[in-house]
């Protein structure tokens, strides 16, 4: 998944940010595996007591509070911290869609975009094998190019058919899969 968690404009950091402003730490524990909960809720007091001085004082804690939420959010994910990243990066066509149709409660624009984004990439797959199929057995580098297309092909449409069934990606504590 491209990194949009641990962005500065993200829904983790978007959830802290509500957690800060209504003294409601629930919006962000959501975000964070149950095992994490107590150090989120340490870093939210000692943010919130920084906080009241204000000034660089405040953006300092409530940084350190995101980066924090971050952390715990991506250890439950199994996944690595490097750092908050900033806003406004390239998240891809999906994620807006995605997000988009949660919000709407409609998933037709998403379910569509990926149908046909899977549908485009494995037709030129199989064109590619089928354009390299008949090919002169003398030919050893043709063959390996057909070989190499049928694997692309299959293999491919197999590892998809995995992922799309929840065998292809890690699952985590938190329940979805990157």
């Amino acid at each position: 998944m491209p990194p949009h968690c641990d962005t500065r404009d993200g829904p983790v950091v978007k959830a802290c940010r509500k957690a800060l402003e209504t003294g409601n730490i629930n919006h962000a524990l959501i975000w964070i595996p149950a095992v994490s909960e107590q150090e989120l809720k340490t870093a939210f007091e000692r943010t919130n007591r920084v906080r009241n001085a204000g000034g660089d004082a405040q953006d300092l804690a409530d940084d350190w509070f995101f980066e924090t939420a971050i952390r715990l959010h991506r250890a439950g994910e199994g996944a690595p911290y490097t750092g908050m990243k900033p806003a406004g990066l390239d998240e891809g066509p999906v994620v807006p869609k995605a997000e988009q149709a949660i919000e709407t409660e409609d998933p037709t624009e998403v379910i569509q975009f990926i149908c046909h984004t899977v549908e485009e990439d494995l037709r030129h797959r199989f064109d590619k094998a089928i354009q390299t199929r008949k090919y002169n057995p003398n030919n050893v580098k043709a063959g390996r190019a057909y070989i190499q297309a049928y694997l692309n092909f299959v293999v491919y449409a197999h590892h998809l058919y995995l992922n799309v069934n929840g065998h292809g990606g890690h699952e985590h504590q938190g329940g979805h899969r990157h």
